[in-house]
């Protein structure tokens, strides 16, 4: 068993320091403390028992305290008449979550408040009032409503984060049009995949994007990818970079050619509350990608709700995440901030260019309150070294957030001293794309610890427990989450067996989340790794299995395995074991060629670490790939159980491919 899967518990020394305890500023300006006093809870253990003793009630509480907009009262909190894995909350209610993040503060008293603050990678800058913003998102709706995108049409958006995306995403909402966040980063297959799982009507990308000075392809990616999705019939491409790309007459149209043409008014289409606004694609440990069904009433409330319950945003935050809009962080951010009224920072470039100190930059320039980042970043940025940071103005921050990843102290330690000059709480946040964001959080009520969580997510009844479902403590476990809560998906698109099989199956009525935790004696939570194959790589989720078939188009690759490996940067990193076909002779030019060829279908991001070339793969004798093995092999951690192997020769290949001086050499634990 390997040691992420011990019943040992895993804490360091340091993970027990308090590094950080709310005084009295942070205590009096707790927007969770507020909604307590309100419901008359004396204590935060309170709020947390009658959260997960009445859901229902807390629920419709959380949707009071938002102030959320409803064009149709609804009649029931939480409807379990489905069973557990198909709860609906706010039933009968009539919810356009657009209404809440964007009509309703555009048409009222903050409509010359700042909605949304850009930032290009060539350092350009726009600013956008709530109602300027209301204005562009209902051109574009009108220019889509003209395109033929409807109601309940799937629609692509493959875009860098510039202004125009967070309009897409907003005007696709406004339509009642299902929107398909996809990572700008993103290779033709891997695109092409979700436009057809999604079977998507429309896309809308850009002719290309900014990284390091220098123009990316994007149109180019879009074409080869709709060439394998007959069910686009339409496309919208917004003009970035000027770069020469070719447009199919019927059906690429230019955004400056249509929109800036079409009326700044727009009703917002009321939809109901269960309605589904976005599919969000996440991956897992076999087959296809999984599309995660997020209604109206659900993801976006969820959203708003963990940045005021958590990270205590408000009207007079400035909230920046560095993301995509693939990741869920990306939606999340524009949806969840918008509809709390706070103001929205989104950045297309790196965090290092064109000097380290980009990010600390950013923050002193727009005065950010909330930032967040994952621990990839942060790896990567503190090895430039502390004067970056100390450069910059970083004054205005109160709050640093991460998520996407474990920490491990020492780079925790460098973001809270040198960043937050150890004066701002880190609010570690662990959720998934399914779950519409955290499980488990921290919040500015309690005392912070170096890596963990203090807290569960507010009305998330999680637990850690053993395989039967028992609690356990002082070692780690299985994350799950007792009872359905508002944001949970409502299933894989066109795949509900799979949804039920993946989270529902291991422990009748309970939601297994497929990450080893641990709770420690002073109460701090602790993420210990994944529990299952999915490999996450700087914060980016992926399957194995996608990683697989990509190394398998090349022609010299008969079949491969893919698994994860630590990573003193990215946290994780992907290494391929692949066997060539016969008669290929393997080299390391070769091996070179299979990597490219991964990252030329999933995105750069997803480039392999290192291809090793095997004679066989260790299987059991129904030829299942044992990834969990050449996983520990290659590490050299025990194996496990190998009694079903077909071949354990192989392994012994696999261990050995850890001493050939590949870059994962100091990765073996």
């Amino acid at each position: 068993m390997s040691r992420a899967a011990s019943s040992q518990p895993l804490s360091h020394p340091e993970e027990h320091e308090v590094a950080w305890a709310p005084d009295d500023a942070y205590q009096e300006r707790s927007r969770l403390r507020r909604f307590m006093v309100r419901h008359g809870i004396a204590s935060y253990g309170e709020l947390l028992a009658r959260a997960n003793a009445d859901p229902a009630w807390y629920w419709g509480a959380v949707a009071d305290d938002l102030g959320l907009v409803w064009s149709r009262p609804y009649q029931q909190v939480l409807d379990l008449s489905r069973g557990e894995p198909w709860a609906e909350w706010f039933t009968g209610g009539g919810f356009n979550y657009v209404s809440n993040a964007l009509d309703r503060y555009a048409e009222g008293p903050d409509a010359d408040r700042l909605a949304l603050i850009w930032e290009g990678d060539d350092v350009a800058v726009q600013r956008l009032t709530f109602r300027e913003l209301h204005a562009e998102t209902n051109r574009l709706a009108n220019a889509l409503r003209a395109l033929g995108v409807e109601r309940g049409d799937r629609v692509g958006v493959f875009m860098p984060m510039l202004p125009e995306t967070a309009m897409a995403m907003l005007a696709l909402g406004k339509l009642g049009a299902v929107f398909l966040p996809m990572f700008s980063g993103f290779g033709a297959e891997a695109l092409a995949s979700r436009l057809q799982d999604g079977e998507a009507s429309f896309l809308i990308t850009t002719d290309g994007a900014l990284r390091r000075g220098k123009s990316i392809a994007m149109k180019r990616v879009a074409d080869e990818a709709m060439a394998q999705a007959p069910t686009v019939r339409g496309c919208l491409v917004l003009r970035r970079t000027g770069e020469d790309v070719p447009m199919m007459p019927g059906r690429d149209v230019w955004w400056h050619e249509v929109v800036p043409r079409e009326s700044p008014n727009f009703a917002t289409v009321e939809t109901d509350a269960n309605e589904p606004y976005m599919i969000i694609y996440t991956s897992g440990t076999t087959g296809r990608p999984k599309g995660a069904v997020h209604v109206h009433a659900g993801f976006p409330i969820k959203a708003a709700h963990d940045l005021a319950a958590c990270f205590d945003l408000q009207a007079d935050d400035t909230l920046f995440w560095l993301t995509d809009l693939g990741w869920m962080m990306g939606p999340w951010l524009i949806a969840g901030g918008l509809i709390v009224g706070a103001t929205v920072l989104l950045f297309e470039g790196t965090p290092d260019y064109p000097e380290p100190d980009r990010l600390w930059r950013l923050v002193e320039d727009h005065r950010v309150t909330i930032l967040g980042v994952a621990p990839t970043a942060i790896r990567a940025l503190m090895g430039k070294g502390e004067a970056w940071p100390r450069g910059r103005d970083r004054s205005s921050l109160r709050i640093l957030g991460s998520t996407g990843e474990t920490w491990n102290p020492e780079p925790w330690r460098w973001y809270f001293d040198e960043v937050g000059e150890g004066r701002c709480p880190i609010i570690n946040y662990s959720g998934g794309t399914e779950t519409s964001g955290g499980i488990v959080g921290s919040v500015t009520l309690r005392p912070i610890v170096p890596c963990g969580f203090n807290t569960p997510v507010p009305g998330m009844d999680a637990d850690v427990t053993d395989s039967a479902g028992n609690p356990v403590r002082g070692e780690v476990g299985e994350l799950v989450v007792r009872q359905p809560w508002v944001g949970m998906t409502r299933g894989f698109w066109h795949d509900p067996e799979r949804y039920l099989e993946t989270y529902w199956s291991r422990i009748p009525g309970v939601w297994v989340h497929g990450d080893w935790a641990e709770i420690d004696d002073d109460g701090q939570w602790f993420i210990r790794g994944r529990s299952d194959d999915t490999l996450k790589v700087a914060g980016k989720r992926v399957g194995p299995a996608e990683v697989e078939s990509a190394a398998t188009a090349h022609p010299a690759v008969q079949e491969a395995a893919a698994v994860g490996a630590p990573h003193e940067v990215k946290g994780e990193c992907i290494v391929v074991f692949a066997v060539p076909r016969p008669g290929v002779a393997p080299t390391e030019a070769l091996a070179d060629e299979v990597r490219q060829t991964i990252a030329g279908q999933l995105g750069a991001a997803l480039r392999p670490e290192r291809l090793h070339w095997v004679g066989d793969l260790p299987k059991t004798r129904n030829a299942k790939i044992m990834r969990r093995v050449i996983r520990a092999a290659y590490l050299g951690l025990p194996p496990g159980d190998i009694t079903a192997l077909e071949n354990p020769a192989a392994v012994e290949v696999v261990a050995a491919c850890a001493n050939e001086g590949s870059a994962e050499g100091n990765h073996r634990s």
